[in-house]
């Protein structure tokens, strides 16, 4: 063995140590050392994808001139320069060259557009063109619909997972939960067959009769508009008891329970009721700060908060509001972001894409750095940080050996630049290339 390769299995093995154990550890070691099994013959469900940089995960230095085996779906192993690359195997030229991370979930869309008006029977062609525009081109492996018509988002669901549509996993609230009589008044345009379809329960039992129905029909999770703005600044805020009701039947299920906040004491209400996630930071109020002693709380108990900035600006120019309210709302909402982060909450990544019909999330991004979170730490909130709050770590959130090869291809490095999270050459899901940008090659 050459002293660069023991250099640099030293170096891989340490990372490996640290981020994924004595196990994982070993696999590299072999790997180096030329002592792991006989190279296998080609095959189509084996292949090598290479890339200038690689982030196993935000919170290890990246890999140089790295390299990942994609075997069945699943990652089978990772190099760097240092560790020869494997032999006899295809390689992907269209995916390579450029910086690999884990795949993004967006935390907040909603499958609610008309072009995905009966996907149980529409071509696959166009619902898989919706979904390149709307996700996959940016890097999304994994989405959380926060409300729509469950019926048609787990047949999209079902089509996607046939592999009959190239697309993300969806997971879904389904039909979100409303205080009694209190639509919001941004929701009251809508068609009366939707308004019937919408739950505003009187008692916790309708509650929950409700979300089994919902959990029957596919639900991955509940969605709470704790408290909605009528209009003449009057605010309908749900009853704690329902509240409290509806956490405990999807914490049963070993479900998460998400909140549309509004504002501060919607917060309060929230977390007071045991909800895992806050969907929105907040703008509807004539306090937006967020106390110490609220983010302290929420901290506390564990709820993450998916900060959707760029929502608030669209929604903002949409009401065509002065320039200097834009401003200090949006600062406001900035300011909310970064007390809550630096107070160590966990923030996942999120847009409210679906809602708001600008697909493109680059301004997110820069909203979020201007916040004053670091790259590393968006790159956690697309990545390992849902997985946690999902469960899911054991399968994805990361780049290493026996995780699902869900991984995206950025054509720049976005420690550089936030903008190059959305500059993406590759999305691949299961070890399946799901979008190429053409583009880029």
């Amino acid at each position: 063995m050459t002293s660069r390769s023991a250099n640099g299995m030293k170096r891989l093995t340490s990372a490996a140590v640290l981020a994924f154990g004595v196990a994982s550890a070993l696999t590299f070691a072999l790997t180096a050392a030329g002592c792991s099994q006989r190279p296998k013959p080609p095959s189509e469900d084996r292949w090598l994808l290479t890339g200038t940089k690689l982030y196993v995960a935000p919170d290890i230095p990246p890999l140089e001139n790295a390299w990942v085996v994609i075997a069945d779906g699943k990652i089978q192993d990772v190099g760097d320069a240092d560790v020869a690359k494997p032999t006899n195997i295809r390689t992907h030229d269209e995916c390579s060259g450029g910086v690999i991370t884990a795949g993004f979930q967006n935390s907040h869309v909603h499958l609610l557009h008309p072009a995905l008006s009966d996907p149980a029977t529409q071509p696959a062609a166009e619902l898989e063109n919706f979904m390149t525009a709307m996700l996959t081109r940016f890097g999304f492996t994994t989405v959380v619909d926060t409300g729509s018509d469950i019926a048609l988002t787990t047949a999209l669901r079902q089509r996607i997972e046939n592999a009959d549509v190239k697309g993300p996993a969806i997971l879904t609230a389904g039909i979100p939960v409303y205080p009694h009589d209190g639509l919001p008044i941004y929701l009251r345009h809508l068609s009366p067959q939707i308004l019937q379809m919408l739950a505003q329960p009187a008692t916790p039992e309708a509650a929950v009769e409700h979300l089994r129905k919902n959990f029957a029909r596919g639900a991955d999770a509940v969605k709470l508009f704790v408290a909605t703005p009528q209009g003449g600044g009057e605010i309908k805020r749900m009853p704690p008891d329902i509240m409290t009701a509806a956490v405990v039947e999807a914490h049963k299920r070993g479900r998460p329970a998400m909140a549309h906040p509004t504002d501060p004491q919607g917060i309060a209400d929230a977390v007071a009721a045991g909800v895992d996630i806050l969907v929105h930071t907040t703008i509807d109020s004539p306090e937006p700060v967020w106390s110490a002693e609220l983010i302290g709380r929420m901290v506390a108990n564990n709820v993450a908060v998916v900060p959707t900035l760029k929502l608030w600006r669209y929604e903002l120019d949409k009401a065509q509001a002065p320039e200097n309210v834009r401003a200090e709302l949006m600062a406001a909402s900035q300011q909310q972001l970064k007390s809550f982060s630096d107070a160590g909450g966990q923030v996942l990544f999120g847009t409210d894409v679906g809602y708001m019909t600008d697909f493109d999330p680059t301004d997110e991004y820069v909203l979020m750095a201007a916040a004053g979170l670091t790259p590393m730490q968006i790159l956690a909130s697309l990545t390992t940080a849902p997985a946690e709050r999902w469960s899911a770590s054991a399968r994805r959130g990361g780049v290493r050996a026996g995780l699902d090869a869900d991984l995206v291809v950025l054509n720049g490095d976005p420690a550089a630049d936030v903008r190059h999270f959305s500059d993406v050459k590759c999305t691949i899901r299961g070890g399946r290339e799901i979008f190429v940008n053409a583009s880029s090659n």
